[in-house]
């Protein structure tokens, strides 16, 4: 199995268990990150040459820090690969399907891995709170998930789970400064503002999800992330340990001289339609 990177204790200012008072140093982090994107690399050409199925699961309240994670996770990765779901609210006819219907369609297939921002986890977390589903369904639910992950997981897919936990002081920061980074605004949904009001509903919920869906087969991960970097350090570090991939790097390849070109002539330069160059390096 490959070498899995962690991070040299006498580059961190600190630990990594959340602590706000004692961080990682943007030097450390940035090392540190690079070395587990060229293990996720690594772990994504071993899951295309074996066909293994990969579905990671990413949940938590809003702010949590699921998608700045999620990108640190993809960015290196072939599209192809790796993909990202995060599906809409569900159609009036998809309300209508059996539940899971909509989710089951972007399941992994060989050599793929998944991840899902946001999941099937929605009717126990803003749909039961927000009042979206019924009691019935929300117990539907509880009863069935589990039996669901189950099946996925007997199919051969392997199937990860992570909870991302953020505290409500540290949730009220990143909500104030959202509101005055225009690059952030439109995370602000009215969704996110109602949730804001329900702290105590939103924990109650997820203490009941975890009661029903904690399961062997699948269990839930838990992380800690007042920390940002911490929570994403930590994540993928763990979810580079739960996959026995192997170093599969090709060998290095070796370009041969170019042969010259002939027979082209290139057509006038006024002919084509050029992006005004607002930046000019010359």
């Amino acid at each position: 199995m490959a070498k899995k990177p962690t991070v040299k204790k006498n580059e961190i200012s600190g630990n990594l268990n959340g602590s706000r008072s004692k961080k990682i140093s943007s030097k450390a982090y940035e090392k540190e990150l690079a070395r587990q994107q060229i293990e996720l690399v690594k772990l994504q050409e071993w899951v295309k040459d074996t066909g293994h199925r990969v579905a990671i699961i990413f949940e938590g309240r809003d702010a949590a820090g699921k998608g700045g994670t999620i990108k640190r996770i993809t960015e290196a990765l072939n599209p192809r690969i790796c993909q990202v779901v995060a599906l809409p609210a569900p159609t009036e006819r998809e309300q209508t399907q059996w539940y899971f219907q909509r989710y089951v369609p972007h399941l992994p297939a060989a050599g793929e891995i998944i991840i899902f921002d946001r999941s099937w986890y929605n009717r126990a977390g803003v749909e039961r709170v927000m009042g979206f589903c019924s009691e019935e369904e929300y117990k539907e639910f509880m009863r069935s998930c589990p039996e669901f992950e189950r099946m996925l997981v007997r199919s051969g897919i392997q199937l990860i789970k992570y909870w991302f936990s953020v505290s409500d002081e540290e949730q009220e920061r990143r909500f104030q400064k959202r509101l005055t980074d225009p690059t952030k605004r439109w995370k602000l949904s009215p969704m996110d503002l109602e949730s804001r009001k329900r702290w105590v509903d939103y924990s109650k919920a997820k203490d009941t999800m975890f009661a029903h869906t904690d399961i062997k087969q699948a269990p839930w991960y838990v992380v800690a992330s007042d920390v940002k970097k911490h929570a994403r350090i930590n994540c993928i570090s763990h979810l580079l340990s739960l996959i026995p991939y192997k170093d599969l790097t090709p060998e290095l390849i070796e370009l041969e001289e170019r042969p010259e070109q002939r027979g082209y002539v290139r057509p006038p330069m006024d002919d084509q339609t050029f992006v005004p160059e607002v930046h000019n390096s010359v």
